[in-house]
């Protein structure tokens, strides 16, 4: 499995360490990714999703069903039917 939230796409980035003596060497920036199962009541079923930290605020404001709707309208794929 790899490191990409599913829901906002954040991913690994690349940069530098930086030493006293300023030399530099290459690192990864690790996104906070978490695996979370949760209930969706419209349709009443569970769903595990590897998610950000960030995506997990949007989740508790908006709700998680609203949040998916809303990215299906952009068009983004999130590994989730919303059927009833």
């Amino acid at each position: 499995m790899s490191r990409i939230c599913q829901l906002t796409g954040k991913r690994p980035i690349s940069g530098n360490n930086v030493s006293h003596s300023n030399r530099k060497t290459k690192r990864r920036f690790l996104p906070n990714l978490q695996k979370k199962r949760f209930f969706i009541p419209e349709t009443e079923q569970w769903v595990t999703l590897k998610v950000s930290s960030h995506a997990m605020r949007t989740i508790s404001k908006l709700g998680l069903y609203a949040y998916l709707k809303k990215l299906e309208s952009k068009g983004v794929d999130t590994g989730v039917k919303l059927s009833k």
